[in-house]
């Protein structure tokens, strides 16, 4: 991978959510830290967000749910993306995730899970320094 590529970045709402000003200000900041970001919108199936990261050749997934069905959406991205051989991507989640579910979370693949009252600039420091180049 070219170290000089903008990092890219897909930001998606998963399942049924119908609220999206998080995962809005967040790719804000992400390009406002110079990535590249491909923002989806709201309810994306894990199969229409595994292809997308796929076509657009992105390094970061950002998962962002608020409906409580994480324990679900988020194993299914990781099952598909591992069926499709994509194993060099930085999935992240964010949104209401009680604390309890991090640890099963991180298990599968999840790289780190962002609660509310994030700073914007702890997420795009946690991407540049995790991303695999």
């Amino acid at each position: 991978m070219d170290s000089n590529r903008k990092i890219r970045v897909l930001a998606t709402k998963p399942g049924l959510d119908g609220h999206d000003r998080g995962i809005k200000v967040i790719a804000s900041a992400m390009m406002d830290a110079g990535m590249e970001v491909i923002y989806t919108g709201l309810r994306q199936s894990p199969e229409q967000i595994v292809e997308t990261a796929i076509q657009e050749d992105v390094d970061v997934i950002a998962l962002s749910i608020l409906s409580g069905a994480h324990d679900f959406l988020f194993p299914r991205i990781m099952e598909l993306l591992k069926e499709r051989g994509v194993d060099d991507v930085l999935v992240i989640g964010g949104g209401i995730i009680p604390e309890e579910d991090v640890p099963g979370l991180k298990k599968i693949g999840i790289a780190e899970i962002f609660g509310p009252g994030t700073y914007t600039d702890d997420i795009v420091t946690y991407i540049k320094n995790n991303l695999s180049r």
